[in-house]
């Protein structure tokens, strides 16, 4: 029989909605602090102003209801997640990274002013940690405050100090012991931990706690040795025994990803914008970006599905001029224009076998249609827009979102090839589909 949650824990927007989620009660959208009546409650989330919570279950009578956008213990580059956006990703669980971001775009459009700002679009690794710990697949994550910080904090240093041998203070009281911060210890605990032998610093062990004197073994290195360092081979029998190590294997060098972008004068995306773009989020026409001409950009991208914690470089060249065969193997994506004239130095120069076994990606004018021999090119090139160019960045929040979609299309394709931090996994340049 499942027992009443602690009060810290029903007071929590956070912790509501797991439980919830646990308990298959979903919320109610009101558009009232006290949704009494059927007028308050809402279908749309972007109509609602609170969100209420009812969890009915054995042992457990609980009713809360919250602001849509009261703060919660979820943190996004250190900013709280409000508790709209973390139920808005619930929502959207099951979504593609294509569909979230378009479902994100859908609900910004619909808030109206005063609702509380836009919803926050959250990167896959955080969305899929966020779903973790909301399923209960999770017990606790880096990106979600404890609720008993200061509690767990003097738990966290009473732990450390008995691991170090130093003890806590302590009240005896039978067979346990009371620390500083109220816990019960079993004494007998502490009596091993204190009886512990102090583990010493790499120095200590190597030199010991008296210096050694090594000068006898010079007269034992003569033996092996003569001057010049050449192995004695007077007396084969003073020679080691021992046999050589076998040769180590060379470690494979570490393979960039590269990314072809279109030479087309046309291209919205050249080496000159190309890094703030798909770098930071914001689109510059090429001719309007201070960054002077290059023969390659560098950048910095972290890839969930491939290491989640350090990003990979990826390297942008618009030339294959220089390519080597092995080059190709590493190519993630191609921007095009629609121009077939791109594909003539490439490794396939028909369009449906290139973008067969690489993605492409176009991107073109809001408002505007592709070119009819962008069509043409197949379902391997993917068609974004990005929004015209008013003669600044203010405003262009739909740039990242464009990115993202670029960036989603990329990963798919380098999931499916089975890259990992070395390089592209052995099926080469596999289906860019």
């Amino acid at each position: 029989m499942a027992s009443q949650p602690p009060k810290a824990e029903l007071e929590d927007p956070l912790s509501n909605l797991r439980l919830s989620i646990k308990h298959a009660s979903p919320p109610v959208l009101a558009n009232s602090p006290d949704p009494s009546s059927s007028a308050d409650v809402v279908d749309k989330l972007s109509q609602a102003t609170h969100i209420s919570f009812t969890i009915a279950a054995p042992g457990i009578e609980h009713s809360q209801t919250f602001e849509i956008t009261t703060p919660t213990r979820f943190k996004v580059n250190d900013q709280n997640v409000n508790l709209r956006d973390v139920y808005f990703a619930w929502l959207n669980k099951d979504s593609s990274l294509a569909d979230y971001i378009a479902a994100v775009t859908d609900l910004n459009e619909e808030l109206p002013s005063g609702a509380g700002g836009s919803v926050q679009n959250l990167s896959f690794a955080q969305k899929i940690e966020l779903i973790g710990w909301l399923s209960g697949e999770v017990e606790s994550s880096d990106s979600i405050d404890p609720l008993g910080g200061a509690a767990g904090a003097a738990a966290a240093a009473d732990s450390a100090a008995i691991a170090g041998g130093k003890g806590v203070p302590f009240q005896q009281n039978g067979g346990t012991v009371s620390t500083a911060g109220g816990k019960m210890v079993d004494a007998r605990l502490l009596q091993i931990y204190d009886g512990e032998r102090k583990m010493g610093d790499h120095n200590t062990v190597l030199r010991g706690a008296k210096p050694t004197d090594f000068s006898n073994l010079r007269q034992t290195a003569k033996l092996f040795f003569k001057s010049g360092n050449t192995p004695n081979t007077a007396n084969p029998t003073n020679l080691p025994s021992r046999p050589l190590p076998p040769p180590s294997k060379p470690s494979r060098r570490h393979e960039q990803p590269i990314i072809l972008l279109s030479p087309s004068p046309s291209s919205l995306v050249s080496m000159a914008n190309s890094k703030q773009f798909l770098d930071e989020g914001v689109y510059i026409p090429p001719g309007a970006t201070d960054a002077s001409s290059t023969n390659m950009v560098q950048l910095n991208r972290i890839i969930p599905s491939i290491d989640p914690a350090r990003p990979l470089r990826f390297i942008l060249v618009d030339s294959t001029q220089n390519f080597k065969p092995t080059y190709w193997p590493r190519v993630v994506a191609i921007f095009t224009t629609g121009q077939t004239w791109q594909f003539k130095s490439y490794k396939y120069t028909n369009p449906a076998e290139l973008f067969s076994h690489y993605p492409g990606v176009y991107v073109g004018w809001q408002g505007e249609e592709p070119p009819e021999n962008v069509g043409q090119l197949g379902r391997g090139v993917l068609s974004v827009k990005v929004d015209k160019w008013t003669g600044n960045t203010s405003g262009r929040w739909r740039d990242r979102e464009v990115v993202e979609m670029i960036w989603g299309r990329i990963e798919e394709g380098m999931r499916r090839r089975g890259w990992t931090r070395d390089g592209p996994g052995l099926s080469g340049s596999g289906s860019g589909r």
